[in-house]
């Protein structure tokens, strides 16, 4: 732990070489931290293909707890797990959990080298029914594993989380399971969406594949945004990274408002993505 601070010390000044480390957390400015943080990462360029500012956001309340969630350049999310009293304060909180994660992601421990594969590799076999030979396999879910990782050699975990959450978001909706039955390999879906960043056009694919699943079960969105929501608040409690969960809930009430839109002039299956398209069938 203690070698973990003085790495984090380090970081800090060189990324923000006018505070003080052994005040940086105490700061009540830690706000214009963060920006100045991703500010230095933009001079340096060692910034996400998707990058941008960062941005807040406030859920509208009338009064205490207020909640407030930062989305980072690359989109990582994350929120105040304290319960505050005001806007601002809420506001600092999140600013705080995004400024700690942002400055773990810069040390070398956080970035994909071979030891860190191998290590991963074996965890992933460890937590399964796999075997060592399944690394070298791409058609099991180890060797996709492996493969990813493999492809995203010196990115950092924020980095090659990125890429990790469209593939998250396409298991929870059922859309990896139907590549599968269009005999797509995990390789060759992994390339295809490895050159996609989430994006609006991705989430409206998703929600037309919601808005379908609601025709056969109806209520079904319904019931998954309420598990969203439930997820999304015990997420931030905990003081967790958030954007596969605040993703789902964009997702959900996408569906749920063209569900219900008085708009909607053309059917779902006719814009939804063509899976045969991918895989090279017409």
């Amino acid at each position: 732990m203690d070698r973990t601070l003085e790495s984090l010390k380090h970081i800090i000044t060189q990324v923000l070489p006018h505070r003080d480390p052994d005040l940086v957390f105490k700061d009540l400015n830690v706000v214009s931290m963060l920006q100045e943080f991703w500010e230095g990462k933009q001079q340096q360029k060692a910034v996400f293909p998707s990058e941008g500012l960062v941005v807040y956001e406030s859920l509208p309340s009338p009064g205490p707890p207020f909640v407030s969630y930062v989305t980072l350049p690359g989109g990582s999310c994350f929120g105040n797990f304290q319960c505050c009293l005001s806007r601002a304060e809420a506001r600092r909180d999140a600013a705080k959990v995004a400024l700690i994660n942002s400055l773990f992601n810069e040390l070398p421990s956080r970035r994909i080298t071979k030891e860190f594969i191998i290590e991963s590799v074996q965890e992933a076999i460890a937590s399964t029914s796999g075997t060592i030979n399944d690394a070298d396999d791409p058609s099991t879910s180890i060797g996709a594993y492996h493969y990813m990782l493999e492809s995203n050699m010196g990115k950092t975990m924020l980095e090659f989380q990125e890429l990790m959450i469209v593939f998250q978001l396409l298991h929870w909706n059922g859309s990896l399971k139907a590549l599968r039955e269009t005999k797509c390999s995990r390789q060759e879906v992994i390339s295809y969406y490895s050159q996609y960043s989430l994006d609006e056009r991705m989430r409206s694919h998703m929600a037309l594949d919601w808005i379908m699943k609601e025709q056969d079960s109806p209520g079904i969105v319904s019931q998954e945004l309420q598990m969203a929501l439930r997820e999304l608040e015990e997420a931030r409690r905990g003081g967790q990274e958030l954007r596969f969960y605040k993703e789902k809930k964009e997702i959900l009430s996408l569906a749920l408002a063209q569900l219900y839109s008085d708009q909607n002039t053309s059917s779902p299956r006719d814009d939804q993505m063509s899976l045969a398209a991918l895989c090279g069938y017409h």
